[in-house]
């Protein structure tokens, strides 16, 4: 199997067990919702910036943002560095859905340690790391 599968294959499987979590937890948003939600920057981003982020069109990007708007998840607000734009912010009910996320890949990390125990737990997180440095357009 190749590594872009090999890699794959455990980021979907994150991906589907935080957003179950989250569900569970009486959030209504879906999977592409999450891509988004997800992207938004800590002092908010601009459109364009989710779209390229998510790796989706602006158009579909504004479509889960209008979504995210409405569910009370995000809001958009005047850019103070361009008062013609606006970004796109997280609000409060969005933020009280992280400490639900990261208890589940806290739940995740623990059981793959688990199974492949700590040592190469330690150096999978050391590798992955490693190639976030050459990878990673938004580091």
């Amino acid at each position: 199997m190749n590594i872009g599968l090999l890699l794959f294959i455990p980021n979907r499987y994150v991906e589907n067990r935080m957003l179950a979590a989250v569900v569970n937890a009486g959030f209504e948003v879906t999977q592409a919702q999450a891509r988004v939600l997800m992207r938004v920057g800590p002092q908010g981003s601009r459109l364009t910036e989710l779209a390229e982020a998510a790796q989706v069109t602006k158009q579909t990007a504004g479509f889960l943002v209008d979504q995210l708007e409405q569910a009370g998840y995000l809001e958009r607000v005047p850019d103070p560095s361009d008062g013609r734009a606006r970004l796109v912010r997280v609000t409060r009910k969005a933020m009280a859905a992280v400490p639900i996320a990261n208890e589940e890949m806290a739940r995740m990390e623990e059981e793959w340690e688990q199974h492949i125990g700590k040592r190469r737990m330690t150096q999978l997180r050391e590798a992955l790391e490693m190639l976030g440095e050459i990878t990673d357009p938004y580091r």
